[in-house]
């Protein structure tokens, strides 16, 4: 039987609460970028949600380098 762990980065229950307030957010047309404009896209909502996360000191690993 296949174990359903997986070896994928490790989020805290506040980043996870974190996210889901941006992904409320951005449902309900109120998430910003930080630029002002309206963020319509559920990738962005979920980064946003980690960036903020990562600012109040959740446990997030760091962001890729890219």
């Amino acid at each position: 039987m296949p174990s359903h762990h997986t070896n994928g980065p490790k989020y805290g229950k506040a980043a996870g609460r974190s996210v889901e307030s941006a992904l409320k957010r951005e449902k309900n047309g109120t998430l910003k970028s930080s630029n002002g404009t309206k963020v319509k896209s559920r990738k962005q909502a979920i980064a946003i949600g980690l960036s903020e996360a990562r600012s109040k000191g959740a446990k997030v690993p760091d962001k890729p380098e890219s």
